[in-house]
Order: structure tokens, then sequence, then C-alpha cells
């Protein structure tokens, strides 16, 4: 649920001069392309039920991993694990796995509802199953958010957020069995940030992690459109390269030292930090906390504001501790956004609805 970029420089410039214009845009496709595709990927809900799940999927997942499948009968939509898509380096006990479950079942739930579906959401164990009988058209204040949410991974203004927005996105956020503290004192963030950098340190200089992330980065829009999921570059506000060349670039560009840098700018310049933690550490309360954490996002969205994840203090378990004596709980810390008042940026790429579908 959030991720890296990779810095280029001029030897990326050098390389893009010899190759030619031509055959780079063959190796890379184009923005406009890019643009078009997710126009289409975020086209206004229709009554179809397909274009349901194309809103589901279009929540927040670690990794844009989408480690999820839909299995549709008369009526009852099930939100099933994908553990073909695990990422066991950052997540061995697929944690985020199982957020990301909860964060499109909550999108699913407003999809269908304003599609003429109302239903219920249950959590039975690893599954999420989603209930409906007919009904009209409901619409809701966060559906258009649905289209509009993303990682927004850059610095943002430092604009402090009103204290009667503040409450909105609490109010959004709630859920039984999950907590979301909102930190926006200056002095409680910093101790994040170092949290932060510290994790992303370690991260960074694990092997294993570092092979895993790059399996999922898409370092230009010809692959991100093809393979429908993976961090893509643009996404991260980072130029296009091919995909051999992108994998040399960051295996020699991409250094702890400069991520860490960016991630204390980044923090620094956001207006607060929210941190969720769930009532006990199983896959029905990570999935929980996924529900809370989009409709967080949704309505941050609609406030006009930007989030990322920040997860890596959650992530590197040495770290949850302190994370935890931060926010004054003993609970296992879930999941780390920071957000603010930022610019958008291009959006992350989905699959296609039929790639989704199946037990």
């Amino acid at each position: 649920m959030n991720r890296r970029h990779v810095l280029i420089g001029a030897g990326g410039m050098i390389a893009a001069a010899s190759l030619g214009a031509v055959a780079w845009r063959e190796a890379t496709g184009t923005m406009t392309a890019y643009d078009d595709y997710n126009t289409r990927l975020r086209a206004p809900l229709s009554p179809d039920i397909a274009d349901v799940i194309r809103l589901a999927t279009l929540a927040a997942n670690s990794h844009n991993t989408q480690p999820w499948r839909f299995r549709l009968t008369r009526d009852v939509i099930d939100i099933l694990p994908d553990l073909s898509r695990r990422t066991p380096a950052v997540d061995p006990d697929d944690h985020h796995l199982f957020v990301s479950l909860g964060c499109a079942a909550t999108n699913l739930a407003i999809a269908a509802t304003a599609s003429g579906r109302p239903g219920e959401v249950t959590i039975d164990g690893q599954t999420v199953r989603y209930s409906f009988t007919g009904g009209q058209p409901h619409d809701d204040p966060l559906l258009a958010a649905i289209l509009r949410r993303q990682s927004t991974r850059s610095e943002y203004d430092g604009r402090a957020v009103a204290s009667a927005d503040l409450a909105a996105l609490q109010a959004a956020a709630a859920m039984p069995g999950v907590a979301v503290a909102v930190v926006t004192e200056r002095a409680a963030v910093a101790k994040i940030r170092d949290l932060v950098v510290a994790g992303n340190d370690a991260q960074m200089h694990d092997a294993a992690f570092m092979r895993e992330l790059k399996s999922w980065l898409r370092f230009n829009p010809r692959s991100a459109m093809e393979m429908g999921d993976g961090l893509f570059a643009a996404a991260s506000g980072n130029p296009s390269l091919p995909t051999a060349l992108g994998g040399i670039a960051f295996d020699h560009l991409f250094k702890a030292a400069a991520e860490n840098d960016k991630y204390a700018r980044q923090i620094g310049s956001s207006a607060g930090v929210a941190i969720f933690t769930a009532d006990a550490a199983d896959p029905s309360h990570w999935i929980r906390v996924g529900q809370a954490c989009q409709r967080f996002a949704l309505e941050a969205t609609r406030l006009g504001l930007k989030l990322a994840f920040i997860n890596q203090p959650v992530e590197v378990a040495a770290l949850r501790p302190e994370l935890a004596r931060l926010i004054g709980t003993n609970r296992r810390p879930d999941l780390v956004l920071r957000f603010g008042y930022g610019p958008a940026l291009p959006y992350a790429p989905r699959r296609p609805v039929p790639d989704v579908l199946g037990s």
C-alpha cells in the first residue's frame, strides 16, 4: 500500500538520446494512451454488476498486487484472498493482503448500493461476503471519491487541516474493533517520521525485500497497461523507462540515503498522520482495518485531501512497539497514512474485471 520511486539522472537521458525517440516510445508506450486507459477504468458507475466489481478493484491495496478474487452468485458477491499474489518479504503473515480485501469490500458496498443492490458486508474467517437484494439506486457521497482516490506519493503543501475535517475523517473511519489515531502535533509527527526512515533503511538493506519490490515495479505506461498491476513509475512522479533500463536504474541508482531523505521531506510536508489499530491480530480484524482505512481515504478524497501509505514501522516488526507507544496503545499498529493537500499524479493501473472473477 506504499512504495518507492526510481531516480534515473543523467544516465537515463543519455540512453534515451541514443535509443531514439521512436524506439523509446515503442519500448515505453505513451502517457496519452495510458490516460485513455485510465479514463475507461475510472468511468462513472453503470447498473451492470461488472461495473460494481470494477469500482471495488479501485480500492487501496498493498504494492498494487490486487490480491483478491470476486465470486458472484445470484444475490451474493464474495471477496476471496488470492494467495498467488502474496508478497512474503514485506508481508510475511498476509496482514496487508487481508487489509486489501477490506478496502475492496468498502468500495463494493458503496458501488453496489448506488447501483440498486443494497446489502450487508459480513466477514467469515478469511472471506468477505456482500449479500444484497434489489432496490432503488441510492447514491453515497463517497461514490465519486472511489474514482478519484489515489495514493499520492509526493510532497504536500504543509497546510493544516481544519478541525471539523479531522473530525469527519475520524467519523468516516469508525468501525467496531478498529481505532484510528490522527496525529497532527509536529513533534509527534517528527517521531513517526524517524520510525518511517528507520524502517525504510532496514528494508532497503534487505535483499529479499528489494527483489520482491523490483518484481512489482512497472517502469513505463506500456508495462503498466499490459500487466494491469504493480507500482507504476509515473504514479510516483517519475519518468518512464524501458523495462530493462528501468531494472538497471533500480539496481544502481535506488539508494537508501536518497529514499530516506525523500520520506523525511514528504512527511514534513504533510498535515498529519493517521495510524490504524485493531482489537486483535487476525485476518477478520485486518479486513475490518481495511474497511475503516478505505472509508478514511474516501472521505479524505471528498474533502480535497491527498494521502499516502508510510507503513515501514508496521512492516518492520521491531519498530511496532515504539510506534504503538507513541499513540498510547499496546495493540499492534496496522496501517500508517500521511495526509495533506497536494497535487494529483497519474493513477495506478488495475486488472480488467474478467481477470479477478472466479473462486
